[in-house]
């Protein structure tokens, strides 16, 4: 049987979780949903007005987003207007245009936080203000996106709890929206990728250093190997392979441009593939971390160049026995003797 403490607690939990449904739920039984009916667009002239948004603002209260229009292109002015990829903007233009108002949520301001909708400024709120604005800085759109709407079944659209700023009315909506305010996943962050297996040379001039060539011999499996200076005592061939390997899938970590390239210049490297394609690169250091500068030549070097110049990128630290490799970090290492077996007891 169960107490009477019990029933007290079970009675107030289930108080919580019917007031917790009506805040989620529609404001009332009454409720005949949003003007228009339910499904309305929630900005059903924005389509219209794609041709004239020239910004896109993303504001939390830790972070903010701003990409520009540029012609046909989108730019991030925080990293030196680095072009944004196109079809994320067009995902975030595209929901507005398709987001519809479902259902009225709460309007009581002090509860719009457990929507997430708060105000964006307030320290520790999860909402996220998004603005459209023309070129004259007017505002197109405006909107408080809050919680993702969790759903348990399939073929469902998704759905999201929003509300117009200077509004209290919280809104359950359908539609996507791209809001992010990391910038990193704004901007494609590939910088190439070349086959290890095209690498035929490598030329390495590096400061306080003396020239490094490595090269590939003739044969189909050959591996790459340490041509100059003549004759080292040893070559380490893992980290060989990791020079060969060095634009295979290569990624950055941040962006800048190239005038603004931080450390200190580490000297160059000339890698030379099949196709007469050629590419050197001009690293710099900076505290822990590596800057690469890019050019290429050669019949191939148009594509690549269009990304790269006027760049200057991140890449892992450890990129640097790859790109500027000195001759200790090729060669094979002494390993420390293995210690004697334990004897048994």
């Amino acid at each position: 049987m169960l107490n009477r403490r019990t029933l007290i607690w079970l009675g107030g939990g289930a108080a919580g979780s019917v007031a917790l449904a009506l805040l989620l739920g529609p404001t009332s039984p009454e409720s005949s949903g949003p003007p228009g009916g339910a499904g309305t667009l929630a900005f059903p002239d924005v389509a219209a007005k794609l041709g004239i948004i020239a910004k896109l603002e993303l504001r939390k209260n830790d972070a903010t987003l701003v990409v520009v229009r540029d012609g046909d292109r989108w730019l991030l002015p925080e990293k030196g207007n680095y072009p944004v990829r196109s079809e994320r903007v067009r995902e975030t233009l595209v929901g507005l245009t398709e987001l519809r108002l479902v259902e009225p949520r709460t309007s009581d301001r002090t509860q719009l936080a457990v929507l997430g909708l708060d105000d964006p400024t307030n320290a520790g709120s999860t909402a996220v203000l998004l603005r459209a604005l023309d070129a004259a800085g007017a505002v197109v759109v405006e909107l408080i996106v809050g919680r993702r709407r969790v759903r348990t079944q399939g073929n469902l659209p998704e759905s999201v709890y929003v509300r117009r700023p200077g509004e209290a009315q919280a809104w359950l909506a359908e539609g996507r929206l791209a809001l992010d305010t990391d910038p990193q996943l704004w901007v494609d962050r590939d910088i190439g990728n070349i086959s290890a297996e095209r690498l035929r040379r490598v030329v390495v001039n590096r400061v306080t250093e003396g020239v490094l060539v490595l090269e590939r011999g003739g044969e189909a499996d050959a591996k790459l190997r340490i041509a100059e200076p003549p004759n080292p005592p040893s070559q380490d061939e893992v980290a060989l392979d990791e020079v060969g390997r060095a634009f295979e899938f290569l990624t950055f970590l941040d962006v800048k441009p190239a005038a603004e390239i931080p450390g200190e210049a580490l000297g160059e490297a000339t890698f030379a593939f099949t196709n007469g394609l050629a590419v050197t690169v001009w690293p710099n250091k900076a505290g822990d971390t590596l800057w690469i500068r890019l050019k290429a030549t050669g019949d191939e070097a148009a594509s690549f160049n269009a990304r790269w110049d006027g760049w200057a990128y991140q890449v892992g630290v450890w990129k640097e026995k790859a790109f500027a490799p000195k001759l200790e970090d090729l060669m094979e290492r002494e390993r420390p003797p293995a210690p004697p077996p334990t004897p048994p007891q």
